[in-house]
């Protein structure tokens, strides 16, 4: 088991490390470090954005919490989807007509200020290393598990390398590890899933009926409930999953890895169509991990239900299919680690270093030399954040990620497209309060604070008792963006809106992609 194992891992790390490879030889400026090159057709960068959804927390997190809680996991499911359609309606095509390389290229397209690029690219920097904290918890979970490696060197391998991706191969390496990946998940989650489904006379009726008396939640398992008991905490939750997408900066930079707004759009309809077969199959997944391995098999291998997976894979398909589930689940964690790192180090070399330290005055090879070096340092922080963070479930972190995105970047986003009075004083309140407000909330909730020692990072009672503060960090973004503005003595910029109204709508002004 462990020869067939380590093989597969083996193997799955040649790969993209001879991916990383060829993309070097093609990552020459910083167009095709930061974006390669603006040249990845609709079909490959709907590839790639599906597999920034399809991550570590979809896989391993969203199987884990249907398998434990049922219907609760469920949900997950649903508004990752739900989000894409408020993705493609309201900001990709705007994005990517404003944007270049970073998010906050988009909103300074409007306001020309190094304070608003600054706090949005500190907006990057947090709510990517939130994202990237879930990825490498289910990376040392996923390793310890299969190769019988201890969490914190398997978090440490997993650093190495996405570092290796980044500083070598850029966007360039990271999105065709993204559409590997993607492909390979989609692969070995529909293998999967027909088993399952063959196990119940392919009848969902069979299987609703037979996880009803499998679990120990029995027919509660198919209510809601089982995990928010709270009404509101569930409305919170659903509210970060529709709308964080949308404010994810990994997510909204692929869009700059397309020539134009049309290719834009195509991409988000055929990530959408990837997306949701995934996250139909995962109801098969939970449901046949509840049945065939356990409650008591999954809590004791992860208490967060993180390896539900890969122990049905070995259930159904035996120590291969194990094996093959789980190389598969360590790409998805690379790859998007990888791209979130990238993101991250975007944000500091072009908008920090390049845009704010030096005023633009930068070489394109100064500008990818401090990317490199802020991979390296972004890594090292998210590594030692994970390393505390072991017992959470994947899933959670990333929709507390989803919730921080949601609150710090969309109301920024879509007051900049679309209220012409907005200015750059309540872009900055709008983004620091949707950030601080997210921060410090979810530091006070029952994810952080436990009465029970050992269920959280610290024991003692939560100050705030919602998981989920989304609910009441969106509207505190919304309301420091609105009151920044109105009562602030800057006149809004007539001439600045109707200029990004025209060229988010036209395109104009948009430089040509590179061929590849």
């Amino acid at each position: 088991m462990s020869l067939l194992a380590l093989s597969l891992f083996l193997g799955i790390i040649a790969l993209t490390l001879v991916i990383t490879y060829l993309s070097s030889k093609r990552t020459k400026n910083a167009r095709d470090f930061y974006t390669a090159g603006g040249g990845l057709t609709a079909w490959q960068n709907g590839l790639a954005v599906a597999g920034d959804f399809m991550s570590a927390a979809s896989f391993l997190g969203i199987t884990g919490a249907i398998a434990l809680v049922g219907f609760d996991g469920f949900y997950m499911s649903i508004g990752n989807l739900v989000a894409f359609l408020f993705l493609l309606y309201l900001v990709a095509e705007p994005l990517r007509n404003l944007g270049k390389y970073t998010m906050a290229d988009m909103i300074t397209a409007r306001f020309n200020s190094k304070k608003v690029r600054g706090v949005a690219a500190v907006n990057t920097l947090v709510i990517s290393i939130f994202y990237m904290i879930a990825q490498l918890v289910g990376a040392g979970g996923l390793i310890k598990l299969l190769l019988g490696i201890d969490y914190a060197t398997s978090v440490l391998l997993v650093g190495i390398l996405m570092t290796i991706y980044v500083i070598f191969g850029g966007m360039t390496a990271t999105s065709w590890v993204q559409i590997t990946k993607a492909i390979l998940l989609l692969i070995g989650s529909f293998v999967i899933t027909f088993i399952v489904f063959a196990k119940f006379d392919f009848s969902v009726m069979n299987m609703f009926q037979h996880v009803k008396s499998s679990t120990p939640l029995g027919e509660a398992f198919l209510n809601p409930g089982n995990k928010y008991k709270d009404g509101l905490d569930m409305i919170s939750f659903n509210m970060a999953l529709v709308l964080g997408a949308a404010g994810l900066p990994h997510l909204l930079v692929r869009f700059f890895t397309v020539k134009d707004a049309a290719t834009a759009r195509k991409s988000v309809v055929y990530s959408t169509w990837f997306i949701g077969a995934f996250f139909i199959m995962t109801i098969f997944l939970g449901f046949g991990a509840a049945a065939f391995v356990g409650f008591e098999n999954i809590v004791a291998a992860n208490p967060a239900g993180n390896m539900a997976a890969p122990l049905l894979a070995q259930t159904m398909g035996g120590d291969f299919l194990f094996a093959f589930v789980s190389a598969v689940a360590f790409a998805t964690i690379l790859a998007v680690v990888s791209g979130l790192v990238l993101t991250s180090a975007s944000a500091f070399a072009h908008d920090i270093y390049g845009e704010i330290i030096k005023g633009g005055k930068v070489t394109e090879k100064q500008q990818v030399f401090v990317a490199r070096m802020a991979s390296i340092g972004v890594a090292v922080v998210s590594i030692l954040l994970a390393l505390s963070a072991q017992k959470l479930n994947v899933a959670f972190l990333s929709v507390l990620a989803l919730g921080i995105a949601a609150s710090a970047n969309l109301p920024v986003i879509l007051c900049t497209i679309y209220w012409k009075r907005f200015n750059s004083t309540g872009a900055i309140t709008g983004m620091l309060i949707g950030l601080i407000s997210s921060v410090v909330l979810v530091l006070l909730s029952p994810n952080v604070w436990s009465p029970t020692p050992g269920a959280a990072i610290f024991t003692g009672d939560p100050i705030f008792p919602m998981l989920n503060p989304t609910i009441y960090t969106v509207p505190l973004g919304f309301l420091g963006a609105y009151f920044g503005t109105v009562l602030s003595r800057e006149k809004s910029n007539a001439e600045s809106f109707a200029e990004v109204i025209y060229k988010s709508n036209t395109g104009y002004g948009i430089s040509a992609a590179k061929d590849h």
